[in-house]
């Protein structure tokens, strides 16, 4: 019968192997997966974004299939070297590619810009009438004192 120190001291050199597993999958991906993310994944999203106008990298309808794609890809190579996913590499590598791609678009992934003129119109519009309608009104009861009482 295995005693309670035996199991003890199992689970701690199961602790150990795994701990040090851990540490060698994640010292042999931190290089060697970084560079693979970069030639394979990095590579094609380079080339959809390329296809894809300037002026439409802040889009996140136009954007999102290139950019899953480029998720997906780090996540495949990530399980084939048997690399932990997330990881700090994949991070600093996204951080990389917003810096690079997406460093002028706004926190809710829409482009800002002015509303068309029939929208924004009467917010100009209406505040200046009532401004000058209020000022017509207070110096035509300013001449008829005679009426108030």
């Amino acid at each position: 019968m295995v005693g309670v120190e035996d199991r003890y001291r199992e689970k701690l050199f199961i602790n150990q192997r795994t701990r040090a597993c851990q540490s060698v999958s994640v010292m042999a991906c931190s290089g060697t997966y970084e560079y693979v993310i970069e030639e394979f994944c990095l590579g094609k999203f380079r080339l959809d974004m390329k296809e894809l106008d300037q002026h439409h990298w802040c889009s996140w309808e136009d954007t999102v299939e290139p950019y899953g794609e480029l998720t997906n890809c780090t996540y495949l190579i990530a399980l084939k070297m048997d690399c932990f996913w997330p990881n700090r590499q994949v991070d600093e590598f996204f951080i990389r590619i917003h810096k690079q791609y997406f460093h002028d678009c706004s926190l809710s992934g829409r482009q800002l810009r002015d509303p068309p003129n029939h929208i924004l119109g009467p917010f100009i519009v209406v505040p200046i009438l009532v401004t000058l309608l209020m000022t017509a009104l207070v110096v035509w009861r300013s001449k008829r004192s005679e009426g108030i009482v």
